[in-house]
């Protein structure tokens, strides 16, 4: 069962826009594109013993990029979760 805990949830998400979240104990995860919040809620919990009180998911679409000599290409779009925990509860992520 914990196997299917690491297939939902991939890995955190670390840059500046989710670290200003820290302040609120908010956490932000890249997870796979077919996990509900149902799903999330409990794979979080399991895998860092800490309490979720809310989750929210976003759908991040693909995105255009130009290579060299005029090349065209898509950067593939994930799914990401903002996980909001109990007051108290901390998550190491570095």
């Amino acid at each position: 069962m914990a196997v299917e805990h690491f297939k939902v949830v991939k890995f955190p998400v670390v840059t500046e826009k989710s670290n200003d979240g820290l302040a609120k104990n908010k956490y932000v995860f890249c997870v796979n594109r077919n996990s509900n919040k149902i799903e999330i809620r409990k794979a979080i919990e399991t895998i860092y013993n800490v309490k979720v009180t809310n989750v929210n998911i976003v759908s991040v679409p693909r995105k255009k990029k130009n290579y060299k000599f005029r090349i065209e290409g898509y950067r593939p779009g994930y799914k990401k979760a903002i996980v909001t925990l109990k007051e108290g509860d901390t998550i190491a992520i570095t």
